[in-house]
């Protein structure tokens, strides 16, 4: 699917895609703002997903935030869907498209147009009845290594649903779409904001303390406190899984927010590693020269 004229700002979390983005957008009104976030979709996670203020939302257009219940799953199926319809909006009013996230997958399901694979309720079903995530994750090494190493042994999310595609379309979960590493040529221009490690992980402890002074914990509980629950997607949330773990109290206030900086840092890590890997991305020095003038001037 063509989509000239789009422009794409990733990098690893805390980074400052966001206001890198609204200083753009805010600049020249082409742009409207399209999320390519996995958590920042959910209504009422708003702390711990960095997600934009009110206010912000007001001065930009976005795209794609809040429109799942946090007790609903939200698949790269829907999201992918749902960015198409987006973008085809903007294209319609002569505007362009400015995605903006970290969730590598989501970005590749809209920028290499994926062909993504169905779904199998009875196989999954049966998947589900088994407890042992990571002896999950290790049958899954046997049938589809390659998918396999994409992901955590513990992401019972990925690996169930891996699981799930590798039995129930009898072909392995990675041999979907173009293949993930494969960069086939795209319309969409990629970028994104590199940081020495010292500083991202700094800038990550400094968001963290930021969010918890918000009310970060406040907003877990409000969301545990629905007798409908976060789904198993929202509930594996950065920061909101360690801290529903001290709301259930099995773990102090003191090592949930050690436990999610800690992971935090390492899944930027794996990000950073993720977007490495696509020969198509442009990075830039988002701790030297004005981003927000170096991704101008390339997108003009």
């Amino acid at each position: 699917m063509a989509r000239p004229g789009h422009v794409a700002l990733v990098g690893s979390t805390a980074s400052g895609k966001s206001s890198v983005a609204l200083a753009l957008a805010e600049a020249d009104e082409r742009w409207e703002i399209v999320t390519v976030d996995s958590m920042q979709v959910y209504r009422g996670m708003d702390i711990g997903t960095a997600k934009p203020s009110v206010a912000d939302q007001a001065r930009v257009p976005h795209h794609l935030l809040d429109i799942a219940a946090p007790w609903d799953d939200f698949d790269l199926a829907t999201y992918q869907a749902a960015a198409n319809e987006a973008l085809g909006d903007i294209e319609s009013r002569g505007r362009r498209g400015l995605l903006v996230g970290g969730t590598a997958l989501y970005l590749r399901a809209v920028v290499d147009d994926l062909r993504l694979p169905g779904r199998f309720p009875e196989v999954r079903a049966e998947i589900e009845m088994v407890e042992d995530t990571e002896a999950l994750h290790q049958r899954l090494v046997d049938l589809d290594p390659a998918a396999a190493a994409r992901m955590e042994p513990n992401n019972r999310r990925r690996v169930v649903r891996a699981l799930e595609v590798t039995l129930g379309a009898g072909r392995p979960f990675s041999s979907f779409g173009p293949g993930l590493d494969e960069h086939p040529p795209t319309d969409i221009q990629v970028y994104a904001l590199a940081w020495e490690r010292d500083e991202l992980d700094a800038r990550i402890e400094r968001r963290l303390a930021e969010q918890m002074a918000a009310g970060f914990l406040d907003e877990v509980r409000s969301l545990l406190a629905d007798q409908r629950g976060l789904s198993r997607s929202a509930g594996q949330a950065l920061g909101y899984k360690e801290l529903a773990e001290h709301v259930r109290g099995e773990v102090s206030l003191e090592d949930a927010v050690d436990l999610a900086h800690r992971r935090t840092r390492r899944f930027s890590r794996r990000q950073e590693k993720w977007f490495r890997r696509d020969p198509r991305i442009a990075w830039l020095d988002a701790g030297g020269a004005d981003p927000v003038a170096q991704l101008r001037t390339a997108v003009e």
